[in-house]
């Protein structure tokens, strides 16, 4: 039956059948706040995200034409990373080898630690081809 292969191939449903919703601890789709939406979820969380996928030559291209930094480019578009996946590191590599299953590209992109600010909020530091970009 059609709705049941479309069931199965949806594949946060899937993560969540194969670890439970008590080994995911999140999940995060990267629009409307790119690589900093991150900030709105946990608490006393800094995000380090240091492996990000390679930026898709369209958003290269909007910052060219618009004149972006690379800055504001992570704060409003998602760079080609769409879904964040939130696990203990023990439980990646279920994740990894269900996206390898259903054809998806994955990877582990970054890390989570306790906030480094002295106000405990939560934020963000998104390193790639050298720049460190930080967002409070």
């Amino acid at each position: 039956e059609v709705g049941d292969f479309v069931q199965e191939q949806r594949p946060a449903l899937r993560l969540l059948q194969a670890l439970g919703n008590q080994r995911v601890k999140g999940l995060v789709h990267c629009s409307g706040g790119g690589q900093t939406k991150c900030r709105r979820f946990g608490s006393k969380v800094h995000f380090i995200k240091d492996n990000l996928f390679p930026v898709p030559p369209i958003f290269a291209e909007i910052a060219r034409v618009s004149g972006t930094e690379a800055k504001e480019m992570h704060q409003v578009y998602n760079m080609g990373h769409r879904l964040e996946v939130f696990l203990e590191p023990k439980d990646a590599e279920v994740a990894l080898r269900l996206a390898a299953e259903l054809g998806l590209e994955a990877r582990v992109v970054g890390r989570t630690e306790a906030s480094a600010r002295s106000d405990g909020a939560n934020h963000v530091t998104v390193i790639k081809e050298g720049q460190v970009l930080a967002y409070a």
